[in-house]
C-alpha cells in the first residue's frame, strides 16, 4: 500500500514557492510513484523530497519494504538515495545490504530490499528530491535501467512544475480579484474627499495614499475607514 507523508510535501512545496500546493498534488504523486515499479520491473519505489530546511524526507513509498529503505537512510543520514540527492546524479547499489559504503543500513532494512537505485528529481536545474527503486534480489543496474528511471523522474518534475505554475496563476488571480473588489471602495472614498475638501481626484488619491503610508495601512483599508466615518456623519 502506498504511504505518503502529506506534511512533508506541503512544507517542501512551500519552500520551493510561497504558496499552498494544489489539493490534487498528493494524489498525483501517489499514482505516479505507485506504478513506476510495475512499469520498470522493480519490486518497489519511493519518492524523497527536500523539506523547508533542505533536509531530505520520504514522501511516498509503495510498500513497507520501501518505507524501511527511506527510513533507514533518514535515520543514519546516509545511503544511495541521499547520495543521489547530494551529488545530483544517479547512485546505485547491487546489494545495499552488503554494500561497504553504507554498512549501517542493513540492520534497518526490510529483507526484501536488496538492489537499490536513486536518481535526482530537479526543479529549476537543482535537485529537490530523489526517485528511488529497489529489487528484492541483488541486481546489476545497467544504463537502460537508469535511463528509464531518469525519464520517469522527469514525469515527477513535470507534475511539480505544473502545480507550482498553477499556484502562481492562482495567486495572481487572487491579487487581481482583490484589486477589483476594492477599486470601487477606493473610488468612492476619493469622491467623498473631493466633495468634502474641494479637491481634485489626483489630490484626494495622493492624500489618501499618504495617510495610508504614514499609518502603515493599505489604501483600500483606509478608504473603507473613510467611508465608514462619512456614513456616521450627521446628514
Amino acid at each position: 500500500m502506498t504511504r505518503t507523508d502529506h506534511d512533508t510535501l506541503v512544507a517542501g512545496l512551500r519552500g520551493l514557492q510561497p504558496t499552498v500546493p494544489a489539493p490534487g498534488i498528493v494524489e498525483q504523486l501517489e499514482r505516479t510513484v505507485g506504478v513506476v515499479d510495475v512499469l520498470l520491473g522493480h519490486s518497489g519505489a519511493g519518492l524523497m523530497f527536500s523539506g523547508e530546511q533542505g533536509e531530505l524526507r520520504y514522501l511516498v513509498t509503495t510498500d513497507e519494504a520501501g518505507h524501511s529503505l527511506e527510513g533507514a537512510q533518514l535515520h543514519t543520514g546516509r545511503g544511495p538515495c541521499i547520495s543521489s540527492f547530494a551529488g545530483g546524479t544517479a547512485v546505485t547499489s547491487c546489494d545495499v545490504r552488503n554494500d561497504p559504503r553504507w554498512p549501517e543500513l542493513a540492520e534497518r532494512l526490510h529483507p526484501d530490499v536488496r538492489a537499490v537505485a536513486g536518481v535526482p528529481v530537479r526543479l529549476g536545474g537543482r535537485p529537490v528530491g530523489t526517485l528511488n527503486v529497489y529489487r528484492s534480489a541483488p541486481y546489476d543496474w545497467n544504463g537502460s535501467d537508469l535511463e528509464s528511471l531518469h525519464a520517469y523522474a522527469g514525469v515527477v518534475e513535470q507534475i511539480l512544475t505544473s502545480v507550482i505554475a498553477a499556484e502562481e496563476k492562482s495567486v495572481l488571480a487572487d491579487q487581481l480579484q482583490y484589486a477589483l473588489d476594492y477599486r470601487v471602495v477606493i473610488e468612492r472614498a476619493i469622491g467623498y474627499l473631493m466633495g468634502k475638501h474641494d479637491l481634485t481626484a489626483a489630490q484626494a488619491f495622493t492624500g489618501l495614499r499618504k495617510r495610508a503610508r504614514d499609518s502603515r495601512r493599505r489604501v483600500a483599508d483606509l478608504a473603507a475607514e473613510v467611508l465608514a466615518e462619512a456614513a456616521g456623519e450627521p446628514g
